[in-house]
């Protein structure tokens, strides 16, 4: 038997007046397991799922009809007794420009404040949570899973599991060679990233303008926000030439879970569990940053687990598997999870 989805609305006080002029009404969906309805004083555990850059909750609910689907995975895995019955949450921080990284930003708005400060307490207050801290994981791919690193390091007072899938990491390796060719993509705009956002907010089919300059204005607007720039935010190397602008480049910097581990090591030790992955064949380059940072974690003695698989960055979608496995198995040791 499967369970059901339930679609909440939320009206969130953190987005309110975001710069972006992003909706504060938020659709969030809910997954129940089967038994909810009928083991009415079982309380289950609450995974918050966080997706990708440009990715939407419905976007994993209705995955391609011949692909399985997260909520699909997780009936399957549930039925063969791979893993417990639990409340799977996705928010939804999607932004003018495809993702918000989970961070609160005075360029984006507060989404971090969103997810931590409201979407837990919603959830708590309306489903039989297990609501504390052992009961409650965040889980993610991608900029999803940078955003479990970071509001995992953040807040271990409210999520003692963090599951990370090719997250970024490592920004020197997975974020400037993007630099050449966001700098190649900006001549069709007269070289003037000022023109890529007017093209951008015209385009009736923003799916077809260069991903990579997309990805730049949603991550510089989260991590080098300028209210005083005409576009917002400040870029991170030069238009012209891709040469590094140092102080701009150092404010990213301060959000790279490589350089915020040391920073964050008594939250990170506070963490019950703290798993990532990533693909020998990732095309950003996000499983030598994974390397890196199990080598930090290493050196500051912070438990962990890595693992390496063989596949890329887009073709990887049935590790959430294994992630739905590892945290069901932290819930029995921590949460007591039946």
């Amino acid at each position: 038997m499967n369970g059901r989805i339930i679609q909440e609305t939320v009206g969130s006080v953190a987005l309110k007046g975001n710069p972006l002029g992003d909706p504060r009404l938020r659709e969030i969906p809910v997954y129940l397991p089967a038994s909810y309805a009928q083991a009415t004083e079982k309380r289950y555990p609450v995974v918050f799922f966080l997706t990708g850059f440009s990715g939407t909750p419905d976007g994993i609910v209705h995955a391609h009809p011949w692909k399985e689907s997260l909520i699909a995975k997780l009936d399957r895995l549930i039925a063969s007794r791979k893993v417990d019955e639990c409340i799977l949450v996705i928010p939804d921080c999607f932004t003018r420009y495809g993702g918000s990284q989970y961070v609160n930003s005075p360029g984006t708005g507060r989404y971090e404040d969103h997810i931590v400060s409201e979407l837990v307490g919603y959830i708590d207050a309306k489903y039989r949570t297990l609501a504390r801290a052992e009961g409650r994981a965040v889980m993610g791919k991608s900029s999803g899973g940078f955003g479990a690193l970071h509001l995992g390091m953040r807040h271990p007072d409210v999520f003692s599991h963090v599951v990370c899938h090719s997250g970024d990491v490592f920004f020197e390796m997975c974020c400037l060679p993007e630099a050449p060719k966001c700098v190649n993509a900006l001549s069709k705009f007269g070289g003037s990233f000022a023109r890529f956002l007017k093209a951008f907010d015209a385009a009736r089919d923003k799916n077809a303008l260069p991903h990579e300059l997309i990805l730049l204005a949603a991550m510089a607007s989260c991590y080098s926000p300028n209210p005083r720039s005409p576009l917002g935010f400040d870029l991170p190397f030069d238009e012209e030439t891709g040469e590094v602008i140092p102080k701009v480049w150092e404010r990213w910097l301060a959000f790279d879970p490589v350089r915020l581990a040391p920073r964050r090591v008594k939250d990170l030790k506070k963490l019950k569990t703290l798993f990532f992955d990533c693909g020998s064949k990732d095309e950003y380059h996000l499983h030598l940053g994974a390397r890196k940072f199990a080598r930090v974690l290493r050196t500051l003695g912070v438990p962990h687990v890595y693992e390496e698989h063989g596949r890329g960055h887009f073709d990887m979608n049935e590790r959430y598997e294994r992630g739905l496995v590892v945290l069901s198995a932290a819930f029995r040791r921590s949460a007591g999870c039946p």
